[in-house]
């Protein structure tokens, strides 16, 4: 099975959480896992909630026995000088000292959307206690949950963590978490990674994200929306601000997006199995929810998903140095590498070197096409593609183990055995390439 996100309305923890946990056949599991975690004084709320006549649930967590629904910034819907505090929650930052600033966590999620100015009970248990990243970090591996579990857990986190270090001019080292807020973001990063793992899906995608507009306010002023580290993690990914007024993406929804999704885009055709939506708790005029859809591919149509095509025209190098900067990209998560004839000014003939690489590796590639070859500049092009998906499997033949690599979408089924294991077992066997080749396809 396969996901899709549609984030319509944004994306905050809670939010997402909500929506993958109404697509879980055993919420009882879900919920039972979550209560033996271990974290301190941590009581989860599961309820139902209707947002323009569409229902779903909505997820809050109770840290001390104070409610903090803070990470849904679409509580409120506010400008500068404008606060709309329709709930209770716990605002854990210390007034009364001084600190640099990057001293706390800077989690809009929990924080940012208020006047820090006044305080709940339950906030003097944890009034001054602070989580550097490390901690943040050990306290994650010390769940009672699978590894993959706690590694996604951990890689949500340094998303975030990164980007905060980022706005504020430090490094993570030096990054600092206030309690509530970083139990309260630790239950929506786990949570999240949990039913993700729980649900087993193969590939995640998400449309645009829709991040709002206007100003925010938080304890050192006023802020554009999207808010700072949230427009850090957003980096790379396609948003816009559309029509509605207040923070609709935070940046634990954000950096859980960005992890998991592996494409951004329009709806690929699809056969949905189970749709599950998460709400936030104020009222727009469009449905405060994010909707999350499981499905399989319609007609076995395939995958979406976009590559970069990054190149550079070459006239005055040797093929042996093209060889070596060939090789090179290959070595660094180069998808594929191709040279194409070409003539350039003067009728000179000429190399086109072409490399396909991932969005999170273009840059990477273009300091190597300028570092290996004579050009002076790189081109970068972004195109889409449909792929079959991919999968190798052994099969036994007379000739031996041999692999195969499997590819199905469009209703095809493709077939390639691995060249080096056709080529090993012809020596061995002393009989044609083409033979074992036939024999691996078939099968036997």
């Amino acid at each position: 099975m396969k996901l899709y996100f549609e984030c319509n309305m944004g994306a905050s923890g809670n939010m997402v959480m909500a929506a993958l946990y109404e697509l879980l056949p055993d919420k009882a599991t879900f919920r039972e896992k979550m209560e033996q975690l271990g974290l301190s004084d941590v009581v989860i709320n599961y309820s139902e909630a209707t947002k323009c006549g569409i229902s779903g649930t909505h997820i809050t967590v109770e840290i001390a026995g104070v409610e903090d629904t803070s990470d849904d910034v679409h509580n409120h819907h506010h400008h500068a000088g404008q606060h709309d505090h329709d709930h209770n929650h716990t605002h854990e930052h210390d007034h009364d000292h001084k600190h640099s600033h990057h001293d706390h966590h800077h989690d809009y999620d929990r924080d940012h959307d208020h006047h820090h100015d006044h305080k709940h009970a339950g906030d003097k248990k944890h009034k001054g206690r602070r989580y550097s990243y490390k901690e943040i970090l050990d306290l994650i591996k010390g769940l009672d949950l699978p590894d993959k579990v706690k590694q996604d857990a951990s890689n949500v986190y340094k998303i975030i963590g990164e980007a905060e270090a980022k706005v504020h001019g430090t490094s993570l080292d030096e990054i600092h978490f206030h309690e509530v807020g970083s139990i309260d973001a630790i239950v929506d990063v786990v949570g999240c990674s949990l039913l993700m793992d729980m649900l087993g899906v193969k590939y995640t995608a998400a449309s645009p994200i829709h991040v709002g507009y206007g100003m925010i306010r938080c304890e050192h002023g006023i802020l554009p929306v999207p808010a700072p580290a949230t427009a850090e993690i957003l980096r790379g990914i396609p948003v816009y601000s559309g029509q509605i007024e207040g923070e609709l993406c935070t940046p634990t929804g954000a950096a859980l997006l960005k992890h998991f999704a592996k494409s951004f885009g329009a709806m690929p055709i699809m056969e949905i199995s189970k749709i599950g939506y998460g709400m936030g708790t104020k009222d727009f005029e469009a449905s405060n929810c994010l909707r999350v859809y499981l499905y399989e591919d319609a007609y076995n149509t395939g995958s979406r998903d976009s590559v970069y095509e990054v190149s550079c025209n070459l006239d005055d190098m040797t093929p042996e140095a093209i060889g070596a900067a060939f090789e090179i990209l290959l070595e660094n998560s180069a998808l594929d590498v191709y040279t194409t004839p070409i003539l350039m000014k003067k009728n000179r003939p000429a190399v086109m070197l072409s490399c396909l690489c991932t969005e999170e590796t273009k840059d990477r590639i273009a300091e190597l096409l300028i570092k290996h070859t004579t050009t002076l500049g790189v081109r970068m092009t972004k195109y889409e593609r449909s792929i079959m998906e991919r999968s190798t499997q052994t099969v036994q033949t007379e000739y031996g183990a041999i692999r195969v690599k499997q590819a199905q979408g469009f209703g095809i089924i493709k077939l390639k055995p691995e060249y080096d294991d056709v080529q090993a077992a012809a020596k061995a066997h002393k009989v044609p390439f083409q033979k074992v080749y036939d024999a691996a396809k078939r099968g036997n």
